[in-house]
């Protein structure tokens, strides 16, 4: 038998998942990874307790999944991009690793969009630079903290860090490497990008680059010991998580955009060519001459996960002793509201927008009448509204005729229909709940020969996940939702600064 260890590392979770080679799940064992915020917009995480973490994981997963760790014939991760994982010469953690939550790099930014960078960044790496962007976070390190900043010698990803924790070999991949610093055109790094954020000093610490399903190296004898792994067990070079999702659930297709509704909202499609836009990210593909376009923004079920916590506290207490679903709780309250009117719209920037650092989240429309299934309702058609906007940016340069959702909400069949009904198109929800951690067992099993490339899925998706139709009485009555939705941005956009400086001027939260 042969199966393959796919690792995902999240902002909260690490996970180990066991596939047998024709996709089904066998196994999958979870540890939280704490965050670590020491002042105002840091987010870090000690990168030993990391590994140490995905370690724990990957022993258990091997242990519930009733094969021996010589079943497992390759492996490869995945984990959360952008943010950062330094190393110093002596290939040892250079500090915690920062995520791709942290705001430190503010004021980098804001100073960089006052002059010409942004310009001249999207037309030489196809991406305009973003708080938690390895540029902006390695030019934040090089101006407050010098001493950090000249011990620097190798620049890794989050997945990068891990899979050296196997191997203890160096190197990134392509969609990984495509971040901050590679030419959109050319696809290589670029000497010229780091000259352009004042980082060429650096640049000999950039990774070797190599394609997601090449051999990387092997589990060594210590990882071996640490993990339950069989030293020798090869290794292979792993992706970005957006990338790994959307391969997960069959989205590199033509005409068809991955959706991962998770703490960030990530829309994403390939090209066969280069189309930059200051609305979407141009990156590396999995292969040479493809392009990864996604529209992002950190606004997708964050917004839900807070509803539930800070109005559903009880029911997930419930739930958890009696071991139901806090979704099935809400299932009822939920189809209820769906079925009446209701004048709330939500705005779901509780954690970030597409507008700027200075948006907020809001509910409008609120009355008295309204109930918390109301409330909710209105989050999740937040939530797909958001999604839409940047959904509606793609669809101005690529030919989407189909959508493929992932994400834990995605399980929900009324957050699925509400996508199908607000997007206009069909989306298809696949049975893998695993995608990202399919998505990297992938990269392993081809780059062993187990699969002829990372596209030779052996799933049947359309036999196996289920299909979401839009209905066009309802699409109609989102589309006019939305448009009101998207005219109150508008109309906030000049206040959301003001609200902000409430904080500063009353000693409220502003920190």
């Amino acid at each position: 038998m042969a199966s393959l260890l796919g690792i995902d590392n999240g902002l909260t979770v690490t996970k180990a998942v066991i596939f047998d080679r024709d996709g089904t799940q066998l196994s999958v064992a979870r540890r939280r990874v704490p965050q670590s915020m020491p002042q105002a917009r840091f987010i870090e995480r000690d990168m030993a307790g990391l590994w140490q973490a995905t370690a724990e994981a990957i022993r258990e997963a091997i242990a519930l999944s009733g094969r021996p760790p010589s079943d497992i014939k390759a492996v490869a991760a995945t984990a959360h991009g952008d943010g950062l994982y330094l190393l110093d010469d002596e290939k040892q953690p250079l500090g915690p690793g920062i995520l791709s939550l942290d705001s430190r790099a503010g004021g980098i930014i804001d100073a960089w969009s006052s002059g010409v960078l942004f310009t001249e960044a999207l037309a030489l790496t196809g991406q305009i630079p973003h708080v938690s962007a390895p540029s902006a976070l390695l030019a934040w390190i090089k101006q407050h903290e010098p001493e950090r900043y000249r011990c620097i010698r190798h620049v890794l990803g989050c997945k990068d860090w891990l899979r050296f924790c196997l191997t203890g070999a160096i190197g990134t991949d392509r969609t990984e490497a495509s971040t901050s610093f590679t030419d959109v055109h050319t696809q290589t790094f670029s000497s010229d990008a780091m000259r352009l954020f004042g980082l060429e000093d650096v640049f000999d610490a950039l990774p070797p680059m190599a394609h997601s399903a090449e051999v990387a190296g092997t589990v060594t004898a210590d990882a071996a010991a640490l993990t339950g792994l069989a030293a020798g067990t090869p290794v292979a070079f792993g992706l970005h998580d957006v990338t790994a999702s959307a391969l997960g659930i069959g989205g590199h297709a033509d005409g068809v955009i991955s959706i991962v509704a998770g703490t960030y909202s990530i829309n994403q499609v390939v090209s066969t060519d280069v189309r930059v836009d200051p609305r979407w990210f141009c990156r590396n593909a999995i292969d040479a001459g493809r392009w990864n376009n996604m529209a992002i923004s950190p606004a997708s079920a964050a917004n839900y996960d807070w509803f539930l916590d800070t109005l559903c506290r009880k029911d997930q207490d419930a739930a958890i002793e009696s071991g139901a679903s806090i979704h099935q709780t809400l299932a009822h309250e939920i189809d209820a509201a769906l079925q009446r009117p209701s004048t709330i719209l939500f705005h779901p920037y509780l954690f970030g927008s597409p507008h700027g650092n200075s948006a907020s989240g809001s509910f409008l429309g609120l009355h008295g009448w309204h109930d918390r299934g109301d409330m909710l309702k209105a989050v999740l058609e937040g939530i797909a509204f958001n999604h839409r906007t940047h959904i509606d940016a793609l669809r101005d340069g690529f030919a989407i005729n189909e959508a493929r959702l992932t994400g834990g909400a995605s399980r929900n069949p009324a957050f699925a229909q509400m996508f199908a009904d607000i997007l206009g198109m069909p989306v298809l929800v696949t049975a893998t709940d695993e995608a990202a951690a399919f998505g990297a067992a992938l990269c392993a099993g081809a780059a062993v020969g187990l699969y002829a490339s990372v596209q030779d899925d052996p799933r049947d998706l359309a036999a196996t996940g289920r299909k979401y139709l839009p209905d066009p009485s309802r699409s109609a009555e989102f589309d006019r939702r939305f448009s009101l939705y998207c005219r109150i941005a508008e109309t906030l956009k000049p206040v959301w600064p003001d609200i902000e400086q409430l904080a500063e001027t009353t000693g409220g939260d502003g920190a």
